[in-house]
């Protein structure tokens, strides 16, 4: 019987890359947008839409169980505002508050629809001060003032509601600055770096391998480890995906 995914964030940079991955696989992919015009995309991808707000919690839970999946995988960012310097604050505050209080709801309603495993995106770069390359056990910057403090607060909330829920198997992705299609960086940026189509990679991995935690997922660099992500979960952070009719495909693992 086939895996049956809920991917939360279906539309996003990484989502996009990861719904080929999926149905490739063989997984029977039912992805959240806010957006009818989105779904009917999604649908034309191979995608069962579900169009819902991770805020409205008793919607979500209807959706979620509903469909009854085996995995859910949280791919959703609040974005848009990001590369307007004078809203960056609200920027990182909207984004804060999906990472807090949608986790919150989607964590519930894997919890009502009985999922085994959920996938969370998390980010590789708030690691307290310390000796590098950082582990993943090493502390996050709870420390940290300002604007930062909004994201490692963000950041917190997101993992400690995945990993102590004791209902499923709850996986973080702690993901590296992402560039390429969609990420609107096609080089990289940022320390560590990560392709969006590894990035998307290691959430297909994670369906049915490693055991639950915390994975750094980027590339090579001297601020964090990801041999972790490689031995459990068998992940090549070179891993690309190429592009026929406008779509990613899978070239291998």
């Amino acid at each position: 019987m086939a895996i049956r995914v809920f991917l939360a964030g279906a539309t996003g940079a990484i989502g996009n890359r990861l719904i080929p991955l999926l149905l490739r696989a063989g997984v029977l992919v039912f992805g959240t947008t806010r957006s009818a015009a989105r779904g009917e995309e999604l649908r034309s991808r191979g995608v069962e839409p579900i169009v819902v707000d991770v805020f409205d919690a008793p919607a979500l839970t209807r959706a979620m169980t509903k469909v009854d999946p085996d995995v859910v995988i949280h791919q959703l960012t609040d974005l848009a505002l990001i590369h307007d310097p004078t809203r960056l604050a609200e920027a990182l505050t909207r984004n804060a508050q999906l990472r807090t209080e949608g986790t919150k709801n989607l964590v519930v309603a894997a919890v009502e629809a009985d999922a085994h495993r959920l996938i969370a995106q998390s980010i590789a770069w708030v690691y307290a001060p310390g000796p590098e390359p950082h582990a993943e056990e090493d502390p996050l910057d709870v420390g940290a003032t300002g604007m930062a403090a909004i994201t490692v607060q963000g950041v917190v909330a997101l993992e400690q509601a995945v990993l102590t829920a004791p209902q499923f198997e709850g996986i973080v992705l702690r993901y590296g600055w992402l560039y390429g299609p969609g990420t609107g960086s096609a080089v990289a940026a940022g320390s560590p770096p990560l392709h969006v189509d590894a990035a998307a990679m290691a959430a297909a991995l994670a369906i049915d391998r490693g055991a639950p935690g915390v994975y750094n997922i980027a590339e090579p660099s001297p601020s964090v480890s990801v041999e972790k992500a490689r031995r459990e979960l068998s992940w090549d952070p070179d891993f690309r995906a190429q592009e026929r009719t406008g779509r990613p495909e899978v070239t291998g693992r």
